[in-house]
């Protein structure tokens, strides 16, 4: 019954987002509003479908319901709350529902937006959303659905299945359960629907992208129209990299969380090109530039996150986001390469329309300081693109298998990590149009001092004296730019008004949340590069065999093995070692890392035990296990913790900018110059 139900389902989605597309085309291609067809029932139609159809599969995990095929082959009856709610998402045809029911969604709030327009523009955007949606439930009709009914099944899985829902089942009594990585944590749940909002999200730019450039309406109206979705997107975007990157140090058993995985890389790639076009937005918004370079920037992140699907869920690139072989591959590569090909040659086509007479006055401006990190982040995502795709290409052409590794991309990635850092705090205290030197220095030199000094101090308190110096010292200076730039202008503000500092510093944001968001996003941003610095740099390592009673001395703890134990729980067997950590003879905490071994996998799955210090943590691996007694990895990762606070200062940030108004009188635009 719910692969009927599930069907009917997808079908509705895919008559819906034909329907609308053949409606908005209709209504973009008039200026006529009462010959206009109303697009409101597709719409609701199409973001009910998605609905709909997560609804259906849910219920089919939580009934287990066999006969699906898609739960019997991702799905057990011992399969814990939340992960058999997570399960929908865990494979490729789950995660397509999830990405139809997303843009569905955004779907719908354009349509909201174009109701209260109701212009051509609107009407563009929505044909090209419809687009995009009717290619993803096309998906599911053919080559990943999730509804097939298991017409033969096996010990633990569907060997054969059926798109047609009424054919007669074959069930099996019970599933394999996702992927064992995948039930080991709770960010499991969290993170790729998170992830997914921020990718599915990067439609809505390029569809009044698109729109603009099909009815020949160049300017800044589709960027505002557009702006908000683009910053709540990639607020949702950084949230779900920075949880994975989590999710990541907690569950892979090797200190790190981020190791420029080709499909880690491919999260980031959009992220680089969406924050150097909510940047390049600005620039055209307030100087009218760079018109033909945000067109570039919103094809190429909206192409990217179709890569990234591609990446992920075809499984072309072995990793641990990876768990398919689908002939879902050569149709998202097609899609892709339809994408690209259509959305540069309209581009192409409307050249003449985007070119832009106006010229920057000076590179040194805010302008100019925009356009460097643009370029910067424009270079880095080449650099991840290449590391990326050079080994896939290189394969399909000769055969040969090639890794690109983090050394690769470290070389590279830290000189333009350290250009960004001091571009961002130099760049948003420049004025438009001229900077005079005088006044960039009198907004500067105080930061440079506390800088200064505090390299100072870490030269003093730790042996490195290298990267770690460097990044701390323009991690602060961005931090204290912004800083001293806040609460100058608000205490003059307070003099001037006679109200108190914090009044007008609560005022400031209100009237200009888009740049005092963004002033917050890169002080997240500078924590990130101190966080990552010192856990990478300052860290040590060791790996140790003890046996019961054995102790060992390790970064300031004396460690002690005291016992193995095992449980079972319903879903899996776990066995690990208790560890008793002291300092100074003092007991500091029990630590317990362990492998949990589910049924049908045979590959057990290590889970580190992390003790957690705003000084630094110290990392447990449990590698062997026996009688005789056990090998563990000892790490520690100081200041780790910065990480994680400077991922969600960052969204936080993005969050502030996304509540800008739409329009701004001159004065409160003006306001922070």
């Amino acid at each position: 019954m719910f692969s009927l139900f599930g069907t009917l389902a997808i079908l509705i989605g895919v008559g819906s987002a034909g329907t609308l597309l053949v409606q908005s085309i209709r209504a973009a291609m008039t200026d006529d509003a009462a010959a206009e067809a109303d697009l409101r029932p597709a719409a609701v139609a199409l973001f009910g479908s998605g609905i709909a159809a997560m609804v259906v599969l849910e219920l089919a995990l939580i009934f287990d319901d066999f006969t699906v095929s898609y739960v019997a082959d991702n799905h057990s009856v011992t399969t814990p709350f939340p992960f058999n709610i997570a399960t929908a998402w865990a494979a490729l045809e789950g995660s397509i529902v999830l990405w139809c029911l997303v843009l569905g969604a955004f779907t719908w709030f354009v349509y909201r937006s174009y109701e209260a327009s109701r212009d051509r523009l609107g009407a563009g955007a929505l044909a090209v959303m419809a687009l995009v949606a009717l290619f993803f439930f096309a998906l599911m009709v053919t080559v990943s659905n999730p509804f097939e009914t298991c017409i033969e099944a096996g010990a633990r899985s569907c060997v054969a299945s059926s798109p047609i829902p009424l054919v007669g089942a074959d069930a099996p009594a019970d599933g394999n359960g996702p992927n064992a990585l995948l039930q080991n944590h709770i960010l499991m749940a969290v993170h790729p629907p998170l992830l997914y909002v921020g990718y599915i999200g990067l439609t809505v730019p390029f569809a009044f992208a698109m729109s603009a450039l099909a009815i020949g309406l160049p300017g800044t109206e589709w960027l505002r129209r557009s702006k908000r979705w683009t910053t709540i997107a990639w607020s949702f975007l950084t949230l779900g990299i920075v949880l994975g990157g989590w999710w990541a140090y907690e569950v892979l058993s090797w200190g790190g969380y981020w190791a420029w995985d080709p499909v880690e890389n491919a999260s980031f790639m959009p992220w680089l090109l969406a924050t150097a076009f909510i940047h390049s937005a600005t620039v055209q918004q307030r100087r009218s530039m760079l018109q033909a370079w945000n067109f570039v920037l919103v094809i190429g992140a909206f192409a990217l996150t179709i890569l990234g699907t591609f990446l992920t869920r075809s499984g072309t690139i072995v990793s641990v986001h990876s768990f398919t072989q689908s002939a879902i591959g050569p149709v998202l590569l097609g899609f892709l390469a339809f994408v690209l090909v259509g959305s540069f040659t309209l581009f192409a086509i409307r050249a003449p329309l985007v070119a832009q007479p106006s010229r920057m006055d000076s590179l040194s401006s805010r302008e100019g300081a925009l356009l460097y990190n643009n370029l910067m982040l424009t270079v880095y995502a080449f650099v991840v693109l290449v590391g990326t795709v050079y080994p896939m290409i290189l394969e399909a052409f000769n055969g040969d298998l090639v890794r690109v590794g983090p050394p690769f991309y470290n070389r590279l990635a830290v000189p333009i990590s350290f250009a960004l850092l001091l571009g961002m705090g130099i760049g948003p205290v420049m004025p438009w149009r001229v900077a005079r030197p005088e006044l960039v220095w009198k907004r500067i030199h105080l930061p440079i001092q506390i800088a200064l000094a505090t390299g100072a101090a870490v030269i003093i308190f730790t042996t490195e004296v290298s990267l770690v110096v460097v990044t701390i010292i323009l991690a602060v200076f961005l931090i204290a730019v912004s800083t001293r730039h806040l609460l100058s202008q608000a205490s003059n503000a307070a003099q001037i008004k006679g109200t108190a500092t914090t009044t007008e510093v609560r005022r400031m944001f209100s009237l200009d949340p888009g740049y005092w968001g963004g002033q917050v996003s890169h002080a997240g941003v500078a924590l990130i590069a101190i966080g990552i610095a010192s856990a990478s740099l300052l860290s040590a390592n060791t790996q140790v065999t003890m046996e019961p009673g054995d102790s060992v001395e390790f970064a300031g703890y004396t460690l002690t093995y005291e016992t193995p134990f095992t449980r079972t729980e319903p879903q899996r067997t776990v066995t690990g070692a208790t560890i008793i950590a002291e300092r100074d003879g003092e007991f500091v905490t029990e630590l317990r890392p362990r492998q949990n071994v589910y049924p049908n996998f045979a590959q057990p799955v290590g889970t580190p035990e992390i003790y957690e210090t705003l000084g630094g943590d110290l990392y447990v691996t449990l590698r062997r296990l026996n009688s005789e007694g056990i090998v563990v990895d000892l790490d520690t990762s100081p200041m780790m913790w910065l990480v994680w606070l400077g991922g969600l200062v960052t969204v936080g940030g993005g969050l502030i900018s996304a509540r800008a108004r739409r329009t701004r009188t001159r004065n409160e635009a003006a306001a922070h110059v």
